[in-house]
């Protein structure tokens, strides 16, 4: 049975950028650490494994968002990463107090906004960038 989502995995080039990013969620580094050769290559498939790993919690929650950085090997470009109509991973999203505040805050700290606010299933929603072109939806429940 599954109690809850634990954690979200995103590889990216720019560590420090990253983690700027997931601190304006209020996201606060718990650990960061080099992970390297075994039992991490095993578990992961990947050999020569060497990357840094920080873990991001967001405040008042498990929810976690783990940053990888791979020193080696040198890591697979998605060219379609930031595409919504691909297969696989799509996007991730916030729930947020209030969408237009979030993207004022996130415009002043340079975050690219995608579209506009769309009213959908009880929600005003918003697509914005996030590290290496992954999406990130805003989602601001309406009562």
């Amino acid at each position: 049975m599954i109690n809850s989502i634990d954690h979200v995995t995103i590889a990216v080039s720019d560590i420090s950028n990253a983690k700027e990013f997931f601190t304006l969620f209020g996201f606060e580094v718990t650990h960061d650490a080099i992970i390297e050769k075994e039992p991490f290559s095993t578990y992961m498939d990947i050999k020569d494994l060497k990357a840094q790993h920080v873990t991001m919690r967001q405040k008042n929650s498990n929810f976690e968002i783990q940053l990888l950085y791979f020193i080696s090997p040198k890591p697979q470009a998605d060219p379609n990463i930031n595409r919504l109509d691909k297969l696989g991973f799509n996007h991730i999203c916030f729930d947020v107090d209030n969408v237009s505040d979030t993207i004022d805050m996130l415009k002043s700290n340079g975050v690219k906004i995608l579209t506009d606010i769309l009213t959908f299933h009880s929600r005003k929603l918003v697509y914005v960038e996030g590290p290496d072109g992954v999406i990130i939806e805003l989602a601001e429940w309406l009562t």
